[in-house]
């Protein structure tokens, strides 16, 4: 009898420890994706700052590329030093030649934050990793060239 009460006792703590080692392997599991769509989450995304922050990198960092969204007549009106143009509206799906290195740091603005948001988002999701979107040249105390 006390045999058999030790095999019985044995078999339930075996299969115990069993069934703990699998829940604790399967919940392991389940995170590790959810940890991966947080990252990616976090790295797809573009970065909203001021415009002081925004000439500190321009001065900080020469290469960083200054991206002007609006049309090309309003550029030619008047635009932010070494700017290159890409209309917002010719940012699509593919990307624009003139930006080459999705890793470059960019600069992007527009008329008022409204494309420059937009132009920001889809370059985002075309794989571009370093933007910042520091809205309007309406607002740009910093001067501008013709």
């Amino acid at each position: 009898m006390k045999t058999k009460f030790l095999a019985a006792l044995l078999v339930v703590l075996g299969v115990s420890v069993l069934l703990s080692g699998c829940s604790s392997a399967d919940s392991n599991t389940m995170q590790a994706p959810a940890a991966k769509t947080q990252e990616s989450k976090v790295s797809a995304e573009y970065h909203k700052i001021t415009q002081e922050q925004a000439k500190e990198r321009m001065t900080k960092n020469p290469k960083a590329i200054i991206l002007d969204v609006r049309t090309p007549q309003e550029y030619k009106d008047g635009h932010i030093d070494k700017a290159i143009n890409v209309p917002n509206e010719d940012i699509n799906t593919t990307p624009p030649k003139e930006l080459p290195d999705k890793n470059a740091e960019i600069l992007v603005y527009c008329r008022s934050g409204h494309r420059s948001k937009q132009a920001s988002d889809k370059l985002v999701k075309m794989g571009y990793t370093n933007i910042y979107d520091f809205g309007g040249i309406n607002t740009w105390t910093y001067g501008t060239v013709k």
